[in-house]
């Protein structure tokens, strides 16, 4: 089990190919290759969590289930600070079950392919920063994890601005791209027809 305050941003990607360039060139480490990602956001039937901005989720990527809660984001102007709690858990169709039992419910649904990559190692055996590419079915996105200072400065080489921070959770960039296009919300994952 890992508790700790996570700092991170994310960035939108538009060139894919381009990016994946990018990252060799600052001399990234890929820690984990592209892998698929299911994700589901556990709430009570009155949405207390999501009215007090935190989220249970459930995982499963890479053969292994992982459940982590997140608290509140601090104020901050471009980074989401919050708190984070995770662990693995060993059957996570039973603990579907458990969640259900005590009055929780799958709220939102999404899904991704991953890749992660981490910065060069740190003194002290911290833990290293991290830039991942996430492509789902709204788009393909950067988040940096890590350091303020950190990010802005890889920010910075990548070619991106503090203007183009997003710290929205992909459940709400999912519902803005839904609204955009004027089509109803229901969960982010990859279908064979044009997903909003």
């Amino acid at each position: 089990m890992s508790h700790s305050a996570e700092t991170e941003i994310k960035l939108e990607v538009r060139d894919l190919r381009a990016m994946r360039g990018q990252i060799r060139r600052l001399g990234f480490e890929k820690i984990q290759s592209r892998h698929f990602e299911s994700n589901t956001l556990y709430d009570f039937a009155d949405l207390r969590l999501w009215r007090a901005r935190c989220l249970l989720r459930l995982r499963y990527a890479d053969k292994q289930w992982l459940l982590t809660f997140k608290g509140a984001p601090r104020t901050s102007r471009n980074y989401k600070i919050r708190r984070e709690v995770e662990t693995t858990v060993e059957d996570g169709e039973e603990l579907q079950a458990i969640l259900e039992a005590v009055g929780l419910r799958a709220a939102f649904r999404y899904e991704k392919y991953r890749t992660i990559y981490a910065d060069k190692p740190r003194a002290g055996g911290r833990r290293r920063p991290q830039l991942v590419l996430d492509e789902t079915p709204i788009g393909t996105y950067l988040e940096l994890e890590g350091p303020q200072r950190w990010i802005d400065r890889v920010a910075g080489k990548l070619g991106y601005r503090r203007e183009d921070y997003i710290t929205a959770s992909y459940a709400a960039l999912y519902r803005q791209k839904c609204q955009e296009q004027g089509v109803p919300p229901t969960n982010m994952v990859f279908t064979r027809a044009k997903s909003c």
